[in-house]
């Protein structure tokens, strides 16, 4: 068994929309879920006057494909599915804010119905569809982040963290609702699950591809705009097109071999080692020892480059350790080298923080804080920004 029991990630606000649905969803269990045996129809799990709330694809009215996802046939599927929403639904809120947040979720679930009264003709209940949306968005906003899971294997129990990316896609979306319903019968709507993912995943991608959400350097859009870029890259180079030269021709180079000495072969292979050590770490998502090694291999070979992601990374986590001085020259041989980056406004905005605040150097404060208010967009970042600004000035 395999149950997610946290993520690496925390709202920065109160996700003040997500605990009303929670809260919304247990008030309407209590009052609807009455298990009883029905004189006509048999045995029965909503109060009489709470059916016509649930979804009935051959009977269906508008507002049953809202009214159906606050029903719930029994604790468990209230406590699972309340549960889900509390874990991926805190950090979407707080990136969608709480009204639209409610939009969301809401067409989330319209959306599962609709995907469950096309294909099926029994009657469906509960959030699943909607939990599913919020769920996609997760997987959209925070492809990266860890999800710490809790796995029992007969006498084997213990914790393990998983790329949210991964555990999404293949197990709560292909492992329980493509391979599972093959071999085990139950009253389950997957296809609703299906439609919910399907939503939350594409209209979220669709959000931050036209800037409705301000996207990251470490969300699925930005992931999908770096592969493409490589693809460009390793087509563009596979047909002979040479980078450093702008031609599509390349001219054989003729290298003239340099005998090394000892020492120098040694410090190569020591380069060479790190710089493999970094990559693996990184790949493990262990960043703090991949930061130590960093450091390592700066002291070795001030000039070595990584690349773009791995650099950052290791920036960002030498910050979050409150090592301002190091992570201060990392963003800036981030900004040396990789100045086109996207986003640069918001390592601007880093490094103007980590000088006012933590190195004091209120002159090099001023230069990248003004550097980052000219292209934020972020309304929360550009006025901390300012905010930084007006404090240096009266200093």
């Amino acid at each position: 068994m395999l149950l997610p029991i946290r993520t690496s990630i925390r709202p920065r606000r109160t996700p003040y929309a997500n605990y009303t649905l929670i809260v919304v969803n247990a008030i309407i269990f209590l009052m609807t879920y009455y298990p009883h045996i029905n004189p006509v129809t048999g045995p029965e799990i909503l109060r009489p006057w709470a059916q016509q709330f649930m979804l009935i694809p051959n009977q269906w009215h508008w507002w049953q494909f809202v009214s159906y996802a606050f029903l719930h046939s029994g604790f468990l599927h209230i406590l699972f599915n309340m549960f889900f929403l509390y874990l991926f639904g805190n950090n979407v809120n707080d990136r969608l804010g709480n009204f639209w947040y409610l939009c969301f979720y809401s067409a989330g679930g319209v959306v599962a119905g609709i995907g469950h009264t096309i294909l099926h003709s029994n009657p469906v209940l509960g959030a699943s569809g909607a939990v599913a949306a919020v769920t996609g968005a997760y997987l959209a906003l925070f492809p990266q982040t860890l999800i710490t899971i809790l796995y029992w294997l007969f006498y084997f129990i213990g914790t393990i963290e998983v790329p949210a990316l991964y555990f999404i896609i293949f197990k709560l979306i292909v492992w329980d609702n493509l391979i599972v319903p093959k071999f085990v019968i139950a009253a389950i709507a997957y296809d609703a699950h299906l439609a919910g993912y399907a939503f939350g995943t594409a209209a979220t991608l669709l959000l931050l591809a036209t800037g409705l959400i301000s996207s990251s350097a470490f969300d699925l859009w930005a992931m999908i705009k770096r592969w493409n870029r490589r693809r460009q890259y390793s087509d563009a180079v596979s047909s002979g097109y040479d980078p450093f030269t702008g031609q599509m021709e390349r001219k054989p180079i003729r290298v003239r071999e340099v005998k090394k000495t000892a020492a120098q072969k040694q410090q190569e292979q020591k380069i060479k080692e790190l710089r493999n050590d970094i990559s693996n770490r990184i790949a493990e998502r262990n960043l703090q020892p991949a930061a130590e090694v960093y450091l390592e291999l700066m002291r070795l070979d001030s000039n070595q480059v990584l690349p773009r992601q791995h650099l950052l990374d290791i920036a960002n986590q030498l910050a979050s350790d409150n090592r301002s001085a190091e992570a201060a020259q990392a963003y800036e041989q981030f900004l040396t080298l990789y100045a086109n980056y996207e986003y640069v406004e918001q390592v601007e905005l880093m490094l103007g923080i980590l000088y006012s605040r933590y190195l004091h150097q209120p002159q090099q404060a001023v230069k990248h804080l003004q550097a980052a208010a000219e292209k934020l967009s972020d309304p929360g970042q550009l006025k901390m920004c300012k905010d930084e600004l007006v404090r240096l000035q009266k200093n």
